[in-house]
């Protein structure tokens, strides 16, 4: 089997990140100085790469952040009166592991919803699934899915959730019929 045809098998098997890898080899001819054993663990490597990568992109995708902000990013200015030391305990996501809640407040414009989506992406880097919306979206998929019937499903896919961030609450009063009672749930 030619090298073109391994290549093309690759692709058809779905191991982009293999073929990306030996495509490198073969254009810089690096597969002649190594051995096969060599080879073979860099192209494993490529692939796992390219898979935890892939993951996390969708797990990106799928959280739906209000912003592309990282931990890296926050300001901690005397000002904002934030903890370091307590912002990158947090990024460890132990917080999830050990079902804890995290309640980020302050005034307009401090950069809550900042901080919440960077210690989301760091959840999704980690290989959390992540939710991102404010209360009222996640209200009015309440109210919709408990008039089309699949409320159920509804909660049954937030609780699948490993980290669900609601932003945004406390701006608007919660009226009966958004309350979760178990009247309500019904």
């Amino acid at each position: 089997m030619n090298n073109n045809q391994t290549l093309e098998k690759m692709k058809e098997m779905r191991l982009h990140g293999m073929c990306r890898s030996f495509e490198t080899m073969l254009q810089s001819g690096t597969q002649n100085d190594t051995t096969a054993d060599q080879i073979i663990g860099s192209l494993i490597e490529s692939e796992w790469l390219d898979r935890v990568n892939r993951k996390t992109e969708r797990l990106i995708k799928r959280a739906r952040f209000r912003y592309t902000a990282s931990i890296e990013e926050i300001d901690y200015a005397s000002q904002r009166n934030l903890d370091k030391n307590i912002i990158l305990r947090l990024a460890d996501c132990s917080f999830i592991d050990h079902k804890q809640n995290i309640i980020i407040t302050g005034a307009t414009g401090t950069g809550k919803s900042y901080m919440a989506s960077a210690l989301g992406y760091q959840a999704c880097l980690k290989g959390y699934k992540v939710m991102y919306m404010n209360l009222s979206k996640l209200f009015s998929i309440l109210k919709a899915s408990k008039a089309d019937g699949s409320y159920m499903k509804e909660l049954k896919k937030i609780s699948s959730i490993d980290l669900l961030i609601i932003d945004d609450f406390g701006l608007q009063p919660i009226d009966n019929q958004n309350q979760l009672t178990p009247k309500n749930l019904k």
